[in-house]
Order: C-alpha cells, then structure tokens, then sequence
C-alpha cells in the first residue's frame, strides 16, 4: 500500500492525495508536524526535508527540483491514469509554473492568515518562525491587513481558468490531466481554513471544482470503453 507523507494543508500535498483519491487505490496517510521532518529526512537518506512524499515497501518518492513532478509521475504510470499525455506536455509544463507560482502564492498567503486555528499550539512557534524567516517580520499580519487586495488578486489570477472551461469540463480536455489536480490543489489550502469560497466571479470555475471533487479514475475508463 503507497504511504503519502504530509501536512493535510499543504497544497502540493492535496494534490498528491487528490491523485490517490481519484485512483481509486487503499493508500495510508501519515501527518507529520511541520517543524519536524526528520521522518522525511530519514526515509530520503537525507536528501530531501520537503512534504509531501511516497512511500510504497522499500521504494521512496519525492521532488528532485522545484519544476518536477516525480511523484505525480510515479502516480500516473504506476496506476495508468493519464495525467500527463505527450501531445500535452509542453503546454501542462507551463501551467503548473503559472499555478504553483502565481496561483499557490496567493493561496498559502490567504490559507495562512487563519494558522493559529489549524496549526496546533505545541507546533505554533515553530510555524511563526519559519514564516518570518522567509517572509519577514510581522509577514502573518501584513496578510492579514491585505487580506482584501490578496483575494482581488486571486480573483484576477484565475480569470484565465474560467476561460479555459468554457468549451470543456476540464482544464485541457474532457477529463481531468495533472494541471487540474494541481489546481485544485492550491485551491485546496486556500479553502481549508473555511473561511473563503470560490469567487463568485468564475462560476464554470466553481462547477470545475465540484467536478474534481467527485472525478474518479474508472468512470472515465469506462467512458473510453465505450467511445475508444
């Protein structure tokens, strides 16, 4: 059974469980703190302290840069899903820059303003000097002072996705390739604290999303049965 190795509001974790979940395979979840990652540490053999990643027996997978998909890759391949078809490749290499850069830094930022709820105290120290180590003094503040001009921002940022739905249910086709999970991971953290919806601007967007929701791997092998 795939172990995924993760904390449940991580975006680039959502989007892996996404992919098991759509698989339709048994996996196990293990949730591990973020200011502790010496699981990770030790089952890379310290070279990697990043989440998420899989493990499945002896066989451990995880990122090798921060342009790659190796675990989704591992995914796709090992349970056939079709995520990442060569006529898409190049334009799947683009989007995902665009939506785990543009899309996910809004999104973290949004999430993040609400930390103290999910983060668990004994965690919170560490959480808060992590992200001022990164983003400055009083970072968690000032997104929350712009909490307003950042869900603008997002609004804006994903015109572009409602636009790529107005002729299909999914983002490049007619079921759903690697750049939906993807966003539909970041998507994923900005929803997580509870306290935001989808903005009411991108409808075919919302209904997307409900899409992904409920998408499962054999519906739509069934669909090519029928239509090869």
């Amino acid at each position: 059974m795939i172990e995924l190795i993760q904390f449940p509001w991580s975006p680039f974790c959502i989007v892996q469980r996404e992919i098991l979940r759509f698989a339709g395979v048994p996996f196990k979840v293990t949730n591990i703190p973020p200011d502790d990652r010496s699981l990770v540490w030790r089952l890379t053999r310290q070279r990697y302290y990043g989440v998420p990643i899989l493990r499945e027996g002896r066989t451990v997978v995880f990122e090798v840069s921060e342009d790659s998909q190796v675990e989704a890759k591992y995914l796709d391949t090992k349970f056939k899903l079709g995520l990442f078809p060569w006529r898409l490749e190049g334009v799947q290499s683009i989007l995902w820059r665009y939506i785990e850069n543009e899309i996910e830094g809004l999104t973290f930022r949004l999430n993040d303003i609400y930390w103290r709820e999910f983060v668990p105290p004994s965690q919170q120290l560490a959480f808060l000097r992590h992200k001022e180590r990164k983003f400055g003094r009083g970072c968690l503040e000032a997104w929350a002072a712009q909490r307003q001009t950042l869900l603008g921002q997002l609004t804006e940022k994903l015109l572009p996705f409602e636009e790529m739905l107005l002729g299909q249910p999914y983002l490049l086709d007619s079921r759903p390739r690697f750049v939906d999970f993807d966003l539909y991971g970041m998507l994923g953290n900005f929803l997580f604290s509870g306290y935001y919806r989808l903005p009411a601007a991108h409808s075919r967007l919302k209904a997307w999303h409900a899409r992904m929701s409920r998408a499962q791997l054999r519906s739509f092998a069934r669909e090519e049965e029928l239509h090869p």
